[in-house]
Order: structure tokens, then sequence, then C-alpha cells
């Protein structure tokens, strides 16, 4: 069988893992075998493991390998095992290509306009957004592959311990795991010695878990080694690893398993099944959605993209209309004059001057819809975006998705992690109890008797793992590194603070010197340490928690470092004036003790509580994971730019409440909770266990603490926020998470912050944003940056459509009144230069100032134009047409020159136009220093210094039209103005800064009739198609959710069905016959009768199809009558999309309508 598959294998050369012979390639398990071992846990996979092939060393056996020696080094074997099992490496999403960016820029709604109208200007538009996705994307996918390059892990070949990168391993190879590190493969457990594995990243269990070859042998990808070594063999890499399944459910493997689920449906049905993630319930019709979905890519409109896309298109129209209506009056008008007033005939001869006459006007029409269509918005978005992420790269945010930058400016509440995030995940001593006195810092060593200071140093150094250290820092300016157990990483940190060193004392004492040591554990609560004296004694170093091990010292040392008795008095006087305050500053407190014994009498060693006891107290020490120091401000700042804080975390709550009120989370006098995540369960759901939304909208908005937590009640909690519509303005959630466990929520908020350092990858992959110095402040400044993004937007839209109403009605009235329009068509496109490509660049990369902070942020229904917006482009317009109807009509007078109107068709230009479009242009450019402010402020040259682009676009800009004007010639239209005519140009120019002021002087309160303008996208205006592309938009994290969570889903569900299921008896009652509608559905590939709620913002799976003859029994039930006062629930913007079968309805039996109808607005 072996010899046949192998020979398979070199004629058919097929692509990596399809291959599902029955023992494919000669090895004695398939794939799909060992995926199904390692979904096994403890007893269960022991069981497994022996059923099928006797013991571990079996399973190498079948695997051809040997659990001492390893694999032979030979490349063709190496290669083999990649072709059946895999590789060792997760594949990334296919990156999307230069041509296919550039295709999904070209679907702009206005870029479609303008590619009809003018190509011109379209060549510089978008280019420079692709081009920032695309690198976008390699700088993603080069830290991501340099992660994986660098990572390395010890195997055993041929007989040698081999450093091989992560990627090169292989399914049966002999890796060697110890302290340290993070786990690249699953495998099974062949010898250990005590070790102990961190699954919290997997399992989001805190404990450690043991592992050992007869218990529970099974190891995990993604998880650390806390404790101990061992050996194991591969069992299976890649996407088919444990890790490697959930980054497949997170779909950046998807492509990848789609490919491979068709190929194994050929081969065999029932292979293909166990290829599968994860075993759905629903099997077949789990599998049709994730065709669906990954068949149609779903693409998100930011808040931004839609209020603009529905803006632009509002002017797009508005543009083509006044286009139409100029070319149609200019043709009329010349039509009637030449052939009705003057009785003209239409000559052949004279058809190509006509001719002329008619291209001219068309070419006037169309620059009037170029200059109508604010073409440089998508390029003002994106270069603002992009501006914008580069900028936030220098500030530790490395941004994945485009639209977060700028959600993130929207954020109404954060939920942070503690660790590491708001603190610094490095233990630290805080606090000490040393020779009588209480030091609420570190003493300086001098303070210190030298007795207790040796005494302290040889405590601490000797009685820890000798495996724990302090490295010196791997980056200048960074923390010194902490490797091995935190608290003792604490102690040996509070030993260098107190300026000597633990390592000369470890070489004086090696751990092979060491007599005895009892080894911490969690009934102990302390750890013992025995080592014998030159004099032949043994002294007894102690450590362990407070509270255990005072009860056990009869002795303490004094000021001067000499014994002095300690009786309970005197120990309850320590835990009232020591213990507890440092308790209550959420510090773990730590007793540090010794004990001598005299030569000649040694103990008996195996009788502990007798060795323990009668100690000396060395030291108390409070030790904490400190809040990172600059903190507490940035979350005062979030604060007072109206953002919540909350803090979830898995740590206890007293902890978690003191940092929370040294960060500042939590204010004195202030009305707020802090709950566990049992208490916050209980708080949400009811009786039956589901969560009710109300019950949430109670908790929620004054939830600031949220202890103890699981990563389901993160995800509870954000879904909760996100979906709640009791407050004034929808909320937008930001997440930080580092677990993997945290993906689900990660992916679920708004915006997602993953942690740059000590982030899992499958958090990472989950998240829109990555903070790279995983530092709360950051978040701030991602805040200030997307706030800024929509400022530069406004700016630019308030220029952009200053210019557009002057230069539309200037083109419209000059056309229809002069024949001809003042500013000509090549002037008009310089004109859109300046105004569309130049102001983008400018506007929209002003840097951010801290007063973006001082505001409340706008939610997701603020028009993008405010009335004070509006106010300053009617204003600005007002004064434009002014000046320039007035030049129009009355300029040659003013300046002694000929008249330019009604010149004949191929006259050269004249003096009075160049005057009407270099004024115009001037006006421009000073008003674009004006659009600098849009909140109405005076001081519009206000850190104007700080963006060069801007002062390099205007003088340049300045300089350009000085060229076109002198030196444009027929080309442009211009002929040469003389120096008075160009000052009068310029003073017209900055009239419009003394104008500026004038508006700011009048209160936008007063203008009612101002209307706003951008609103986002309303509700009632999903499209059927968006509804349904939003059904597919189930999250996958959403099918692991606990069982609580489905029940609630279908209790909604089911107040909804009900509701609709009197919509439809009534109305049959009443017409004789059902409505239309309740038998369409936008969901034809159901093949049951299944009801769907579709909330527009979140959908939901359903997970079995019980609950259709549950409702009949419960239509059934005779109930008490009650008022009708439910029906408005089925307007409340929730569409409810049913098949309505003959069985639900008719289970409403229609001869007692009455009772029927109450028991459904009573199971309400």
């Amino acid at each position: 069988m072996g010899d046949m598959a192998n020979s398979s294998i070199e004629f058919h050369p097929k692509p990596p893992q399809q291959r599902e012979a029955p023992h494919a390639g000669g090895f004695g398990c398939t794939l799909a075998e060992l995926r199904t071992l390692m979904e096994l846990r403890g007893a269960e996979a022991l069981q497994k493991i022996e059923e099928a092939y006797g013991d571990v060393s079996g399973l190498c056996r079948r695997l051809k390998t040997s659990p001492t020696v390893g694999l032979a080094d030979n490349t063709d074997d190496l290669e083999k095992r990649r072709q059946i099992y895999g590789q060792n490496l997760i594949p990334p999403k296919q990156p999307k290509t230069f041509l296919q960016l550039v295709w999904e820029a070209l679907q702009d709604v206005t870029l479609i306009i303008l590619e009809v109208a003018a190509i011109v200007s379209l060549g510089l538009s978008f280019y420079q957004g692709q081009e920032w996705d695309l690198s976008k994307e390699k700088q993603f996918r080069g830290l991501q592959s340099r992660i994986e390059q660098e990572q390395k892990f010890t195997v055993i070949r041929n007989g040698q311990l081999l450093q091989v990168p992560v990627a090169a391993l292989v399914v049966g190879d002999i890796a060697q795991v110890k302290y340290g590190d993070l786990l690249p493969a699953d495998g099974v457990l062949i010898q250990a010695n005590d070790l102990k594995i961190d699954e919290s990243s997997l399992t989001g269990e805190s404990d450690h878990v043991r592992k050992s070859a007869d218990k529970d042998p099974m190891l995990l990808s993604g998880t650390h080694v806390m404790e101990g070594s061992g050996r194991m063999v591969v069992t299976a890499v890649g996407v088919n690893s444990q890790t490697g399944i959930i980054f497949t459910l997170l779909g950046a493997g998807g492509e990848e398993e789609e490919k491979k689920d068709k190929k194994a449906k050929k081969q065999d049905g029932a292979v293909a099944m166990e290829m599968q993630p994860l075993k759905s319930a629903e099997g077949g019709e789990m599998e049709d959605r994730e065709k669906k979905k990954a068949s149609t890519p779903k693409k998100e409109k930011s808040v931004l993209q839609g209020k603009l896309t529905k803006l632009a298109v509002q002017i797009g129209k508005a543009g083509l209309v006044m286009s139409a209506i100029t070319v149609i009056i200019l043709v009329l008008y010349f039509v009637i004059e030449t052939f009705v007033v003057e009785g003209r005939t239409w000559l052949a001869e004279c058809t190509p001057v006509y001719v002329q006459y008619f291209v001219k006007f068309f070419i006037i029409g169309v620059t009037v819809l170029v200059v109508a269509v604010p073409e440089g918005l998508p390029l003002a978005v994106t270069i603002s975006l992009a501006y914008s992420v580069k900028k936030m790269m220098k500030d530790n945010n490395l941004v994945r998705h485009l639209d977060a930058c700028e959600t993130m400016g929207n954020a109404t509440a954060i939920c942070s992690d503690k660790t590491g995030t708001l603190t610094t995940n490095r233990m630290t001593v805080v606090q000490s109890y040393l020779g009588d006195t209480h030091y609420k810092e570190i003493p300086a060593p001098s303070a210190l008797t030298p007795k207790i200071l040796d005494l302290l140093v040889h405590a601490i150094s000797i009685n820890s793992a000798y495996t724990t250290k302090i490295l010196p820092p791997e980056k200048e300016g960074a923390l010194p590194r902490q490797v091995g157990n935190k608290t003792e990483c604490a102690l040996l940190g509070f030993v260098l603070d107190l300026k000597r060193d633990f390592q000369p004392v470890r070489e004086q004492i090696p751990e092979d010197k060491l007599y005895k040591v009892y080894t911490f554990n969690s009934v102990r609560k302390s750890m013992s340490t025995v080592i014998r004296m030159p004099d032949g004694g043994f002294r007894l170093f102690s450590k362990g928690a407070s509270e255990i091990l005072l009860k056990k010292c009869t002795n303490i040392l004094n000021s001067n470092g000499e014994l002095r008795s300690f009786r309970p008095r005197d120990r309850d006087d320590v835990v009232r004036k020591i213990i507890e305050p440092m308790a209550c500053d959420g510090l773990r407190t730590i007793c540090i003790a010794y004990r001598d014994f005299p030569a000649g009498q040694e103990p008996d060693w195996d009788n502990e509580n007798e060795v323990v006891g009668d100690l000396t107290c060395i030291a108390v020490v409070g030790i904490e994971d400190p809040v990172r120091p600059e903190v507490p401000e940035a979350i005062r700042k979030c604060q007072r730019a109206g953002i919540t804080v909350r803090m979830v975390t898995g740590d206890n709550i007293n902890t978690a409440r003191a940092i929370a009120a040294k960060c500042g989370i939590i204010q004195p006098g202030e009305d707020f909770l802090c709950l566990e995540g049992k208490e916050f369960n209980r708080r949400i759901r009811n009786e039956k266990g589901e969560i009710e939304q109300e019950r949430l909208d109670k908790v929620w908005p004054k939830l600031r603490v949220l202890a103890r937590s699981s990563p389901t009640d993160k995800h509870t909690l954000v879904k909760g926020i996100i979906d709640s519509t009791s407050g004034e303005q929808r909320q937008v959630v930001a997440v930080t998470g580092d677990g993997t466990n945290d993906g689900p929520a990660l992916k679920k908020a708004d915006v997602g912050f993953a942690m740059g350092i000590a982030g899992t990858d499958v958090a990472k992959e989950a998240s829109d944003i990555i903070l790279t110095d995983d530092n709360f402040t950051s978040i701030v400044k991602a805040v200030m940056w997307g706030r800024n993004v929509y400022d530069s937007i406004s700016k630019f839209l308030q220029f952009q459509l200053t210019v557009n109403v002057v230069a539309v009605i200037v083109a419209f009235t000059g056309a229809c009144i002069t024949q001809d329009s003042p500013l000509k068509a090549v002037q008009m496109l310089w004109v859109n230069l300046i105004m569309d490509t130049f102001a983008s660049l400018a506007l929209a990369t002003e840097p951010p100032t801290e007063s973006l902070l001082l505001r409340k942020p706008y939610g997701r229904d603020k028009p993008l134009i405010s009335r004070t917006m509006m106010k300053n482009i009617l204003g600005h317009a007002v004064y434009q047409l002014i000046i320039i109807f007035t030049l129009l009509f009355v300029g040659e007078l003013f300046f002694d020159i000929d008249s330019g109107r009604n010149a004949p068709l191929h006259s050269p230009p004249s003096e009075h136009y160049t005057i009407i479009f270099n004024t115009f242009v001037m006006m421009q450019l000073f008003n674009e220093i004006n659009a600098r402010k849009i909140h109405g402020e005076r001081n519009v040259f206000d850190g104007i210094f700080s963006n060069p682009i801007f002062c390099t676009i205007v003088l340049g800009t300045f300089g350009i039209q000085i060229v076109i004007v002198q030196f444009g010639g027929k080309p442009f239209s211009c002929s040469p103005l003389s120096t008075e005519q160009w000052l009068w140009c310029l003073f017209v120019g900055v009239g419009e800064l003394v104008w500026g002021q004038v508006i700011a002087t009048i209160p936008t309160s007063q203008l009612k009739c101002l209307k706003e303008a951008g609103h986002g996208p309303g509700k009632d205006e999903m499209t059927d198609e968006e509804l349904a592309e939003g059904e597919e938009e189930i999250d996958h994290a959403e099918r692991e959710l606990r069982r609580g969570q489905i029940l609630w889903f279908r209790g909604l569900n089911r107040i909804q069905t009900q509701i609709r299921v009197v919509k439809a008896f009534r109305s049959s009652l009443y017409e004789g016959l059902e409505k239309p509608e309740s038998k369409t559905s936008i969901h034809n590939f159901m093949a049951t009768p299944e009801f769907l709620i579709n909330d527009y913002t979140h959908n939901i799976p359903l997970i079995d199809d019980t609950d259709v003859d549950e409702n009949e029994e419960r239509l059934r039930a005779p109930p008490p009558p009650s008022p009708n006062q439910n029906n408005n629930a089925i307007d409340s913007g929730i569409y409810l999309t049913t098949h309505v079968t003959k069985s639900a309805t008719s289970s409403v039996s229609p001869s007692s309508p009455g009772s029927s109808l109450h028991s459904v607005e009573t199971a309400l």
C-alpha cells in the first residue's frame, strides 16, 4: 500500500494537502486523523492515542520518526512531509494588485461623472491614493514576515540539536520545548519535566496548565511555556494547527481553505467534512453561506465615505443640470439672434463657422460641469487619510485599514485592557517596610543598615528560580527585560534599585550548592531555600504571601539590623498600619524572612511545618504592575474629548479598581459601576440565561471597570454598546486587545487596536490598527489624527464649494448675458486644478493640534457641512460675485481699457477679461487661507508655518499665475497686465481676508435659514442588495459564542416572528388573503422556513430550526387578555424578512381571532 502511494506521488504530483489516501506517502497517519486527534484534550486524548497507536512512541513510528534521534535531515523526506501535511505557515490573504486597487478607485461616483466630462484632471487625481494602499499592504506584510522569519525553534534531527526557522518545521519533527517558548506548531508530549503552559491566548484560561506525557500530553500552537521543559513530536502545522484553524475562521486563510475543500470533496465526502475548520451543526447550510460570503466581497463604507458619496452625487447632479441649461440657453440665444432677429438664412458655406460656434458653446457647457463637480473630493479624502496614516506610523500606530483612521475620530467609547496597555506589564516593588520604617518609594541604600541590606539581597537572589533574571534592554531607551516569574523579577528589580547585583551572589552559591528547596505552590503560598553555612550550620530563606508568612515569624529586624521579638500584637499592628494600606493601593504584599539552624543538629527536612517556622522577618514589600506614567494624562484628554474609557480585565476587582483610580478612569464622588464578570452576566441576562439589550442598556452607561471578565464578556459588552440605541447618539467603540481570545471583540468593534509587542498574530489579524509600542497614549494620538482627517475634509469642502458656486454662477450668467463665459475653458481648468488637486494637497495635510481634543465626538449622524461652514461658503461667494460682476460690467470704465464683452469669435485676448481671471484666482488664493478654519475662529494664520506643504502650494500657485498672465498669451486667453492692474487684483484678493473677519462676526445662531448638508445615509435608504449583503456578514466568532447569547437572539427573533405572524394573520382576517410581502424574501437560497432578523447594524446567525414548532406551541397557549400596545415594535426600523409557511400562519386558528392575537401580545 505504502509503495503504491509512493508511486502515485511520483507520477501524479498533486498540490499539497489533498492526498487523503488511507496512509498517504507511506506514513501511518492521515492529515485528517491528526487534525481530529489535536481537537481532543486531557484524558480523551490519551485514550485516543492508546486506542489508535498504543502510545506516543507508536505515534512516532507511524510518523516514521524517532523520539530520541528525530528525523533524518534529508530534503526529500522533509519535502514529502510538507506535501502531505502542509507547511508551517499560514498563507496570507492575497494582497490586491495595483490594477485592482486602481479599478476600485475608478468606481467612485464623482470620478465616473468626470471620466465622462474631463479626463484632463483625472490623471492627477487617483494615482496617489492607490499607491498608498499598496505601500500600506506591503508595510504590514513586511512587518509580519519579518516577525515570522526571525523566530527560530530547537528540533532534534539526526540526533543533533538544530535551530530551524519556525516555517521549516514539519510533521514528525521532534521539538525541544523550554521555558519562555511560544509554541509554533501543535504536538504530543514525549517527555516533560514539570512543564506548565499558559493557554490563555487560546482558551482565555489564566491559570497555567500542567502538561505531562501520562495526563495531558497535548501541546497547542500559539501557547506559551511558563515553566519546565520537554520534548514533543509535531503533529499539526500551518493551517491545520489550532492557531491556524482560528486564523482560517478569521478569514486569513480563507481562499486556501476553499480550494482545499473543493479538491477534497472530489475525492471523498467524509474527509471533506473533516477538513471543515469547525464542524458546524448546520453543515451544508453554513457551507452555502460561506461560499456565498467568499464569492461576494463585502465592501464596507465608512461613515465619512457614506456622507461624501451622498454629497458628491448631489453636487454632481446640480452641476449637470447647470451645464445643460447653459448650453441650451447659449444655443437658443445664438439661433434666435442670428436667424430670427437678424433674419439670416443658413448658407452651406457658413456651416463651418456655425459649427465652431456650437463647439464653443459645448466647451463652455463642459467647463461649467467640470468646475461644478468636486472631483478633488475622493482625492482629498485619500490624501488626507494617506498623509495621516504615514504620520501615525511615527506616533506608533500602524494602520491596517484606511477607514479605521477616520472612524477613530468619531469614537465615543474605548474599552481597554489593563495589563500592558494601561500598565507596564512589569511587576515592580513600589513600597517596602524595612527596619521598622515604611518607605513609600525605593529607599536610598545609605538609609539601610548594611546587615539588613546584605540579608535582603541574599534572601532575594538565592531564594528564587535561577532561571529568573533581569537582562539588559534590547533597544536603547527600552526597559530592562524581565525573564521568568514576574513576582521574582519584581524582587530582583528591587535589588538592582538598591544599587546591588544578584548575579555575584548566585555565582558564589550556584544552584547545585543549594541544600534543599521547597518550591512555591498554591497551597504553601511560599518558597523556601536552605543553604549550608561555612560554620556547618544551615540558613533558610523564605518568601511568600505576607498574611501566611508573618504568622510564622517570631522575630523581626529593627532599624539597626538586630532581632527583636515579634508578638501577635505586633503582627496585628503591622497588618493594620503597613499591609492594609498597601492592599488599599492595589499592591500585592510579600514577606521576606530567614532562619538560622546552628551546626551539629540537623532538622528533619521533610517536616516542612517545623522547618519553615520560628522565622525572622527581614522585610515586607508591596509589588504592583505600575500604571504607565503617561496614561492618566492620556485618559484625562480622552474624557475631555467626550470619550468614555472603560477597563476590561481578567484581574481581580480590587486591583482593577485601584488601577482604574490611579489612571483616572474612575473619580471619587462619581456615579459609576465596577463589576466582576459573574455579576455583569447576572445583571444582563434574564431568568433563562438570555442576554437582553434593555438590561445591558441599564448597565453599560455607568460601567467603568469590568474585572475577572472572559473574552466572551468583552465581546458581549462591545456588541451591546454598539447595538444600543438608548442614548441620544449611536456609540462608536474602539477596543484594545492582545490575546488570541480578544479576536472576536476586536473584529466586532468599530476600531480594533492590537498590541504590536505583546499581541498574538490572531489579535493583529483581527485588528484595524496595531499599536507598535503597546501604549494607551498612542490611542489618543489616533483619535487626534482621526478628527483631523474629518476636519481636513471639511476645510477642503468649504474652500471647494465656494469656488464651485462662484465659477458656476459666473460662467452661467456670463454666458446668458454676453454669449461667452468671462472665464475661458483653459482658465477654468487651471482654476479647477488649483482648487481641486492643489487645495486638497494643501488643506488635507494640515497637522493636528491639541485643540481637536477639546470638543465632543461628531458621532455617526453629524453633517459634513455645518451651519458655520455654510455661512462661510455663501458669505465669501457673495463677496466674490459682487467683485466679478462689477468688473465684468463696469471694469473697462474703471481701468480705462477696451471692453472685452461681445468680442467676435477669434478676437485676441483682452486685458478686461484677463483682469477678471486674475482677480478671481487671487480671491481663491486668499480664501484658501480663510478655509483653514472651519469653526469660526478669528486667527486664520494660526499654525500656518507648521504646514510647509500649504505655504509651498500657495506661493507656487501665485508664481505660476504670474507666468500664465504675463506669458500665457493665446492658449490661456490672457494679455499681459501692468503693475498697477496687478496691485488692484492683489488688493481685491486681500479683501477676502478682511471680509472673512466680517463674516466671523455674524453669529451663526441668528441665521436660522441656513441648512446643513452632507448627512450620512439614513436607515431607510438601505437598498435590498445591501441588506442581502449585510446578511452574510455573520461573524465567525459569533458562532463560537456561548449558548446563552444564541438563546437571547432566539428570544428576540421569536418576538418579531410573532409580531410578523400577527400582521400576516390580521391581514388575512381582514382581507381574506395573505399580503404579498409576507412571501417575498431576499433570502431565497434558504431551503427551510427560516426567520431572519435584519436590523441593519448587526446580523445574527440562527442556530437551529426548532423555532417554528416552538412558536406554534406558544401561539396555541390560552392567555389572559391584554390591551394591544405593541404594534409599534414592527416599525422600529427592524427589518423582518420571513418565509411565512402555511404551517406557521395556519397554526393561528382563525376561529378564535381575539385569543391568538392577545396570546402574541402577552408573549411579548
